[in-house]
């Protein structure tokens, strides 16, 4: 008796991209992977994490049984695991995914990871200060309270309140005393409207008032980040001899990128605010930021929306790159990948080729609307001005267990109007790219340059 599973999601795929579905490289090949739990679920789970449970009818009659997504993101993996041989994506008659192993297994299914784009950027700040990320994880963690309906949601939210506070008061002086001393006035400013500010949360709660929940959240959570920002001194590492020359981002920035929609009713422009990371990605964000003063953006069409990526950066004519007009060569930079626990990035090569299968990624592909360089595919140094943002619902999929960690260079991530870039379609234009902070931080900027 045969058995159909159907899964209430649809891949945005068409038969000809399974065969040559251009990840997000400058070439027209897919990148090749040794996990096949990555393959299986690049292509068949794309989308159920945007729902809550997966819905897999028997055909003998049986009663529906509506299973929970864990368990068949379980079903689906072990499946997977039996397949021997499964082939990757490459186009090479010759690639075969590697036998999978129960520690794919164990990543695939463990606990959430954090999708919120201001989280990670907080969690990627070079600083050690357990104190202050004590405040910060329950405050985080508001955000999962919220899901549960009713009182009991409020009631863990009061919790989570609490646990911040007491930590807060706890830990005040450990917090203070890892301020930078360029900044803590600032810092110490910034401490006091926090506990302000949770004491306005805590009655809020009190006052059962859930709507005003996650907007005093947000509030919160950006005096915590400011205050973690204050913790860094200056840039903690040296960039490699061979890129030091080039424009780096050593710091952070941000941009707002308005963006023209077309054939769209419910959508005319909007504007996308980018937090670029230059601690973890100083050459990367920096050779982003020295385009963005040039406008080299400005005016250009999306040139790929497949519901998996949105992507743009290839000029008119043959260069597939930005070409200098100081050198009248394309510029390229290197993969820059930052490994969570070091302390600089690596370069040159995917982590998969260091050996480094489980690694984390200090900047991971979790959030929807991730940016990041693409390259071509078998050339690591080959980014130069193409860039994409990733769109996708990452329980499936978590840091290191995927496609994209370690093989490509995240370099920042949309905080603001990130859902709208699924709404966007080829042929949307970017009317401009416009820098609104961290611009002092780019050191050698080219576009200062005549030409």
């Amino acid at each position: 008796m045969s058995t159909i599973i159907s899964f209430n999601c649809c891949s945005s795929l068409t038969a000809s991209k399974l065969i040559n579905p251009r990840i997000p490289t400058k070439g027209s090949s897919f990148l090749s992977t040794h996990k096949s739990f990555s393959w299986w679920n690049r292509h068949f789970l794309p989308k159920c994490t945007s729902q809550k449970h997966v819905q897999c009818q028997l055909q003998n009659g049986q009663k529906m049984r509506s299973f929970s997504l864990k368990e068949c993101a379980i079903s689906v993996a072990l499946a997977a695991g039996l397949i021997i041989g499964m082939p990757s994506l490459d186009s090479s008659p010759m690639a075969y995914a590697a036998n999978p192993s129960l520690p794919d297994l164990s990543v695939l299914i463990s606990g959430p990871p954090i999708k919120d784009p201001g989280a990670l950027l907080r969690y990627a700040l070079p600083i050690d200060n357990k104190a202050i990320r004590e405040v910060q994880k329950p405050l985080e963690d508001i955000t999962e309270s919220l899901k549960v309906a009713g009182g009991r949601g409020l009631d863990s939210v009061e919790r989570n309140v609490k646990q911040a506070s007491r930590s807060l008061k706890q830990g005040k002086s450990l917090i203070i005393s890892g301020l930078a001393e360029s900044k803590k006035d600032h810092g110490v400013e910034l401490l006091d409207k926090l506990e302000i500010g949770m004491e306005e949360l805590q009655q809020i709660v009190e006052g059962r008032n859930r709507d005003a929940v996650a907007p005093k959240q947000k509030e919160l959570l950006k005096y915590v980040g400011d205050v973690e920002e204050d913790m860094v001194d200056s840039f903690p590492y040296e960039v490699p001899e061979e890129y030091r020359s080039m424009p780096l981002l050593k710091g952070r920035a941000a941009v707002d990128m308005k963006v023209k929609v077309k054939d769209n009713p419910n959508l005319e422009e909007c504007v996308f605010h980018i937090v670029l990371d230059g601690y973890n990605a100083p050459v990367t964000a920096g050779n982003f930021l020295d385009l963005v003063q040039r406008h080299f953006y400005d005016g250009m069409e999306i040139q790929r929306a497949d519901g998996f990526v949105v992507q743009t950066g290839d000029p008119e004519g043959p260069a597939e790159g930005f070409i200098d007009p100081s050198t009248e060569k394309t510029r390229t930079i290197p993969l820059e990948i930052m490994v969570d626990g070091e302390k600089a990035p690596v370069y040159g090569s995917t982590l998969e080729e260091l050996g480094l299968y489980k690694a984390q990624t200090k900047l991971p592909f979790n959030a929807f609307g991730t940016m990041a360089m693409a390259r071509d595919e078998f050339e690591n140094n080959s980014a130069s001005s193409q860039v994409f943002w990733l769109l996708k619902e990452s329980e499936l999929t978590p840091s290191n267990a995927n496609i994209l960690d370690g093989r490509y260079a995240v370099f920042g991530y949309v905080t603001e109007n990130e859902d709208f870039l699924a709404d966007l379609k080829v042929g949307d234009v970017i009317e401009s790219i416009q820098v609104v902070s961290g611009l002092e931080n780019l050191v050698n900027p080219s576009y200062k340059i005549a030409g």
